[in-house]
């Protein structure tokens, strides 16, 4: 039956198509009329299946249309083409499409294409988190909607800014647009449209805490989807319904609302929205006390997300996990899911600073496409003034003459004005990619990346490699919250960051509850051993002493091992994206041997860092003998004091 249902329509479609070129293809039909088959033909076929296709199929359109003359059929093969870009991510090229058609419908005074054309760049400018932009256009094309009469457009843009202003979580702007929008929309019998807005206003009422307002919204919209038929808005709709029932404490409706929205996920085969239900089914289960069920859910929840590489996904699995776990007592399980989390949380952060830094490329390839932009039309400008002096009479020259003086010197000034803005913008702009890059590389990789587009990897004859670990981390993981628990790791590592600032070290990376530095690189400094060592006699230190100050309160705190080792390495970045400097080789491995071999509260030393700072007078030795070290046999090891 399902192919009877379904070849029909398949079959109408590609006879659609096929009418469609054969019309584009006609030279005995209008121009107008062969073009718009085109335009129509690369939307319905192409745009968001193949958008490579779609690009040379609106190429056509624009030669064609360009050797007519014809400038809105050109517009509507540019902007397809700048959705073509976009689709594919390449969101400068799209934004510089958009404009070009912009240009063509400002030039014929057609509103709507002006208004599409807006919309877009908006769109285009939020997505790469520039707001202001984003509102500026969307703003303009509302106005000309609202002068057009086009109900159907105007209540679109209405959701855009609406969602614009929901991301700025300036909720009540939000609400304004939705309601706006929505009046519209059931003015006109849109239940699509109706169904969106109701949506997106439930989930803002259920961030201003407004249960009952949400609550309204969210069956409504789940009763329009219904109507519809529409399996993947039904999913979503009791979903939101579930989670507004939760926070009611109908848990039950809430149980039972999430059941049946992750079985149509997994029905139409949504991963993220089925994984996204079974943890929310197990976190509510864990946070009723049912830390079994909660288990069975989330790791479900956790391999789907693990598959499709949902970071938020899987570091609310983890969570979920972790507490679980703590709740059943399995300390060494626990310990493990809240070191995955960790690590996720890591990783998101990589993440959102590569996607900063790729806003912020756009931003300045923007800049420097208006200041290029900019100096064409003022070049053009004195070119003309030019022109338009010669021109005139005898009678008048002197009159010309300073007349087209003073309009050059006023398009000079106009453009120094904007060169210098537009620069110090760039300038900007550069300074926060800089810190951002500096965040999360060392200051010479950072600068050989940014020069050479990639850094190499490099030898070091000399490194100290530290590493820290906490004891007593997993009976503190059974009597904190995750988030207190993320609270005190986080004000233990910030304190290490600032240490090894102090000495000079590089922080290399944390590894759940581990820290791990490194002296001597990127450049190699001769007092990077001694340096090392120092900033882990104070890390110890102030662990000490933080440990006192949490038993005094009452509050559980942490112990710690570490062990440093030096000798060769090799460093350089790991990934092309998601850059992230690390070390390699066996004395890294030493250096770890050397921290769980440790005792806590001491800094245990290497034989190699020993005979490097035994003539250090700063230092005090104690040793410890020979220790097996898995992998390694036995091993000469010392305490360090000062």
């Amino acid at each position: 039956m399902m192919m009877v249902a379904v070849m029909p329509a398949v079959a109408g479609a590609q006879a659609e198509k096929d009418s469609l070129w054969n019309a584009w293809q006609d030279p005995t039909l209008h121009d107008t009329l062969r073009l718009q088959a085109l335009d129509v033909f690369v939307w319905k076929g192409f745009l968001f299946t193949e958008p490579d296709s779609a690009y040379a199929l609106a190429q056509l359109g624009v030669d064609y249309a360009d050797s007519l003359g014809l400038q809105v059929p050109k517009a509507k093969a540019l902007n397809a083409q700048g959705i073509s870009h976009a689709v594919r991510g390449q969101y400068l090229d799209a934004l510089r499409k958009y404009e070009q058609s912009l240009e063509l419908y400002r030039e014929v005074d057609l509103k709507l294409g002006i208004a599409g054309a807006l919309n877009n760049i908006g769109l285009l400018h939020r997505n790469q988190g520039n707001d202001a932009k984003a509102l500026t256009y969307l703003k303009e094309g509302l106005v000309l909607y609202e002068e057009l009469g086009e109900q159907s457009r105007l209540a679109q843009m209405m959701t855009n800014l609406g969602v614009l202003y929901q991301d700025q979580e300036d909720f009540p702007q939000a609400l304004d647009y939705y309601t706006r929008g929505l009046a519209i929309q059931e003015e006109l019998q849109n239940q699509e449209g109706m169904a969106i807005l109701l949506n997106n206003m439930g989930l803002v009422y259920t961030e201003l805490g407004q249960l009952d307002q949400a609550m309204q919204c969210g069956e409504r919209c789940l009763a329009l989807r219904q109507g519809m038929g529409n399996s993947v808005g039904i999913a979503g709709a009791l979903h939101n319904v579930a989670l507004v029932h939760e926070q009611l404490g109908d848990i039950p409706q809430a149980l039972e609302m999430l059941g049946e929205s992750t079985a149509l996920q997994r029905e139409i085969g949504n991963k993220k929205g089925e994984a996204n239900g079974l943890n929310n089914l197990g976190r509510i289960h864990q946070e009723q006390g049912d830390y079994q069920t909660a288990l069975d859910y989330c790791m479900q929840g956790y391999a789907l997300s693990v598959e499709i590489g949902v970071l938020p996904d899987q570091k609310n699995a983890c969570e979920c996990l972790y507490n679980s776990h703590k709740g059943l007592g399995n300390g060494q399980q626990a310990l493990e899911f809240l070191e995955r989390m960790n690590q996720t949380a890591d990783s998101m952060q990589v993440v959102e600073t590569t996607r900063q830094l790729e806003a912020m490329e756009f931003a300045n390839q923007v800049r420097a496409d208006s200041l290029a932009h900019a100096a064409a039309a003022a070049e053009m400008e004195a070119e003309h003034s030019t022109v338009v002096r010669k021109k005139n009479n005898t009678r008048n020259i002197l009159i010309a003459v300073g007349l087209a003086v003073l309009a050059v010197a006023a398009i000079i000034y106009r453009r120094l004005r904007f060169t210098r803005r537009a620069k110090a913008e760039v300038e900007e702009e550069k300074d926060r990619s800089d810190s951002l890059i500096a965040n999360i590389l060392p200051e010479d990789i950072a600068q050989e990346l940014k020069e050479k587009g990639r850094a190499e990897a490099r030898d070091f004859d000399l490194v100290s490699v530290l590493f820290t670990d906490f004891k007593g981390f997993t009976a503190a993981s059974e009597s904190l919250t995750p988030q207190e628990l993320l609270e005190e790791i986080n004000t233990c590592f910030e304190a290490f960051d600032g240490i090894i600032s102090k000495h000079g070290i590089e922080k290399i990376k944390t590894i759940g509850d581990a820290y791990m530095a490194a002296g001597g690189l990127p450049v190699p400094n001769e007092d990077s051993v001694g340096s090392t060592v120092m900033a882990a006699l104070e890390m110890q230190a102030f662990i000490q002493k933080r440990k006192a100050e949490l038993d005094r309160a009452g509050k559980p705190g942490f112990e710690m091992r570490v062990g440093v080792h030096t000798g060769p390495v090799v460093a350089g970045i790991v990934g092309v994206k998601k850059y992230q400097y690390d070390v390699w080789g066996d004395t890294v491995n030493t250096a770890s041997r050397m921290e769980s071999a440790g005792e806590v509260g001491r800094v245990n030393i290497s034989q190699a860092t020993y005979e490097l700072l035994l003539h250090d007078p700063q230092f005090t030795f104690i040793p410890r003998g020979k220790h097996e070290v898995k992998g390694k046999g036995a091993l000469e090891m010392y305490f360090v004091e000062v």
